[in-house]
């Protein structure tokens, strides 16, 4: 239940006028209602439908999940509805219901909620989340446990658990508001203009184009002691804007805001800067019909010594870090350091790949910024230090939509991308491999390279921690050795709020959890 008190913010001083006439005036009492401007991508306010990240941080107040994670600390999930066991082979997970908990509407969360909401999500095949649920299978052992088993070894499972898109829902509210298991499901309306969760919020009301209105939900008998009882998540598409609210008082939280634009923020306002979990990256097509002279490991491996990464990095501020790997920071497996400059070497892999000068093409969406982060001058710098080592690059920019299908179908021989993680788990990144999803991207097919392909195996089917931290190392260090990609810059995510606020704790999947927001 919410903190029974209100609080006085040193954040609202006094008026330029006054402090020049030398007046003092008694700073005003601060509302338990807040306002969070965030540029909104925001298209249901179903959790088994959504799989956006505004859309997951209304879903993450208003619903619980089995497992969660504590903070920023995304390695190990921790106890949500639910605890868990599981057993040496890692396929069958055993989650026991905390005693006592009811959803919004005061009835009681069980087993059976849990089974409806996610084979609800597995049934929905139109549903982007669809895919958390594959090769799940959902069991009721009584009415306070479930289990949860797989064909195959799945450490990847815990962490799944902690998406919003698999948050518990009252079945009996849903069912009678036309929730199936199958493709039928017919809930989606009822769950855009009422909440059927157990979390610290209730949906007041939603405009999908400008506006979420949370209140506090009155039965809510979690942990969380929540200081804002009403929370109002505003559209405000252009970082700019979201910096003069804040400094106006008009809002008490920006969360989009660009490393230029936390450093010259006014005084009296707290900012939390972290790496985020996206990763830009140059790739480098390994299919000689679409790349020519960029599809051999020697003409990468010049690439990826020709840059100078602090130089690059110096284009993203506050909060950013040089990428190390495919793997972020922040993972299971992430290299502690990544590639230093040489041009030594780069001269001798560029020899070796039987580059002779030509014009090369870098393509790149102009008009996406990934955590701030421009895609042009980033563009620019790489085309200069590149020139330096010796590669000529002719720039080739447009617009997302125009870009995308290229890069998704395999046709650009060197671009800028990003990556980010679907789920908190290093699993997320063994798309790039040989084969998969995003190294066919590349032009790199399995036959390629069987040894990544084995290290990206030992990886997904671990069975202990140990083990499985050694096996994403390992691969991480293959991909940074010889993988089709040069891992370049981790943006920072920099979320920017007023003076009298706390708690704020970047996460990969919600951004923020609300119902941790805090007033001091």
């Amino acid at each position: 239940m919410r903190k029974q008190f209100r609080y006085v913010a040193a954040a609202f001083g006094l008026t330029a006028s006054l402090a020049l006439a030398g007046c003092a005036a008694a700073a005003p009492e601060v509302s338990d209602s807040i306002v969070i401007d965030t540029a909104f991508t925001l298209e249901t306010a179903d959790p088994g439908r959504n799989y956006v990240p505004t859309g997951y941080m209304v879903s993450k107040a208003l619903y619980e999940t089995l497992l969660d994670f504590a903070g920023s600390d995304e390695s190990t999930p921790v106890a949500g509805l639910a605890t868990f066991t599981q057993n040496d082979d890692a396929t069958v997970f055993t989650f026991t219901l905390n005693e006592g908990r009811v959803f919004s509407d005061g009835s009681a969360v069980t087993a059976d909620d849990v089974v409806f909401s996610l084979n609800r999500v597995a049934g929905m095949t139109e549903s982007k989340a669809n895919f958390l649920m594959n090769g799940i299978t959902v069991t009721k052992v009584d009415d306070m446990t479930v289990e949860l088993s797989t064909e195959t070894p799945s450490l990847k499972l815990p962490a799944l658990m902690t998406n919003p898109s698999l948050a518990i829902l009252n079945s009996k509210l849903v069912v009678e508001n036309g929730g199936t298991t199958d493709d039928s499901d017919a809930a989606e309306e009822f769950l855009n203009s009422n909440s059927a969760g157990s979390g610290p919020y209730v949906l007041d009301r939603v405009s999908f184009e400008s506006q979420v209105v949370l209140t506090e939900n009155e039965n809510y008998n979690g942990d969380e002691e929540i200081d804002f009882t009403r929370v109002v998540i505003r559209n405000v598409s252009e970082a700019a804007t979201q910096k003069i609210n804040l400094e106006g008082n008009d809002s008490q939280i920006a969360v989009d805001l660009s490393g230029d634009q936390v450093a010259g923020l006014s005084d009296g306002i707290n900012v939390f800067s972290t790496p985020s979990a996206q990763t830009i990256f140059l790739l480098i097509n390994q299919d000689s019909e679409v790349g020519g002279v960029t599809a051999n490991a020697d003409f990468a491996n010049a690439v990826r010594y020709a840059l100078d990464y602090p130089g690059l990095l110096e284009l993203a501020g506050a909060g950013s870090a040089q990428a190390t790997g495919v793997i972020p920071p922040s993972f299971l497996g992430a290299l502690a350091d990544g590639v230093e400059q040489d041009l030594d070497v780069s001269a001798a892999s560029l020899a070796a790949s039987g580059y002779d000068g030509e014009s090369i093409t870098l393509e790149y969406p102009n008009d996406y910024p990934v955590g701030g982060v421009s895609f042009t001058p980033l563009a620019e710098r790489i085309q200069s230090q590149l020139a330096d080592a010796g590669i000529t690059i002719e720039l080739a920019p447009a617009p997302f939509t125009t870009q995308i299908d290229s890069y998704v179908t395999g046709a650009e021989a060197f671009s800028i991308w990003f990556w980010g993680p679907d789920y908190a788990d290093s699993a997320n990144f063994l798309p790039f491999v040989a084969g998969q999803k995003v190294g066919l991207r590349a032009g790199w097919t399995a036959e390629q390279d069987s040894d990544v392909v084995n290290l990206a195996a030992a990886a997904e089917n671990a069975t202990n921690f140990e083990e499985r931290e050694t096996a994403f190392s390992n691969f991480a260090e293959a991909m940074q050795q010889r993988g089709p990609f040069v891992p370049l810059i981790v943006p920072g995510s920099n979320i920017a709020t007023a003076e009298y606020i706390s708690g704020v704790a970047y996460n990969s999947t919600w951004t923020m959890d609300i119902a941790e927001l805090q007033a001091k």
